[in-house]
């Protein structure tokens, strides 16, 4: 894991200009050095910051500050972190970024899959787990920004799928597929919402990353695969194709349906 020197943009967001009030980030890390390291970082990035060293202490310390996001690690002792993301997200929804030591495919979509937004494999760069941060951050806050934004922004977007109709609800951020209603995480809904705004158009995962993550650098594009397949799951597998090479397109079986 590489320790770089704070970021020069300014605190969470990359924003100058007068301090904003601190978001505050958990870490729920069983492993000092690294605990440490991460927490440290973040700080000078302008968060505030408390850690926690197992499961319980990790949910216990999510339930007392509310975080705006939460660092996870997966191996913890007293219950793992799948099981933390679990309960923290039944109680509350807060973006997280998973930290998993296997850089295994499995471990990666069952951490999608009981809500976390993110993950990196150990060792990692420190730089690119504050570019993650801040990403997640930002993303809900722009989400929060869209709720009961005018017209044409809050505009179901409705499409002919095989069983029905695919509705994707940007103001209210859900998603239902054939009249049921599809749960997503945050990043899940906005990789949904990126492909399904140019239907039939190959978005390479360059491009994903950007629009999304907001995160701009090669060493993410299987984050993005992880993503398209954790949504296929919950999607169906007929609504995303994968252009080998180059990367995916939203294929719904008929046009988009006005508004």
């Amino acid at each position: 894991m590489s320790i770089g020197t704070p970021s020069a943009q300014g605190g969470p967001g990359g924003q100058h200009g007068p301090a904003a009030p601190a978001r505050t980030a958990v870490v729920v890390e069983d492993e000092p050095t690294i605990a440490d390291a991460v927490a440290r970082r973040l700080r000078a990035e302008g968060y505030a910051v408390e850690t926690a060293g197992d499961g319980p202490g990790g949910v216990e310390l999510c339930e007392r500050v509310n975080p705006d996001v939460v660092v996870l690690d997966v191996m913890l002792p007293g219950f793992d972190g799948l099981e933390v993301c679990r309960r923290v997200q039944a109680s509350r929804p807060v973006p997280v970024l998973m930290l998993t030591a296997r850089d295994d495919e499995t471990d990666k979509l069952v951490g999608l899959g009981v809500g976390a937004d993110d993950y990196m494999t150990k060792p990692f760069s420190m730089r690119e787990l504050v570019a993650r941060v801040n990403g997640l951050v930002r993303r809900v806050e722009r989400a929060r920004a869209l709720v009961g934004a005018p017209e044409p922004t809050s505009e179901a977007m409705r499409f002919e799928v095989s069983d029905g109709e695919l509705e994707i609800d940007r103001a209210q951020r859900r998603v239902r597929r054939a009249g049921a209603e599809v749960h997503l995480t945050p990043t899940e809904f906005d990789l949904l919402v990126c492909l399904a705004e140019s239907p039939r158009t190959v978005l390479t995962r360059e491009k994903l990353l950007e629009e999304v993550w907001d995160w701009v650098d090669a060493s993410g594009t299987r984050t993005v695969d992880s993503h398209v397949k954790a949504l296929r799951r919950k999607l169906g597998a007929d609504l995303v194709r994968t252009v080998h090479g180059v990367g995916y397109a939203f294929e719904p079986t008929g046009g988009q349906e006005a508004p």
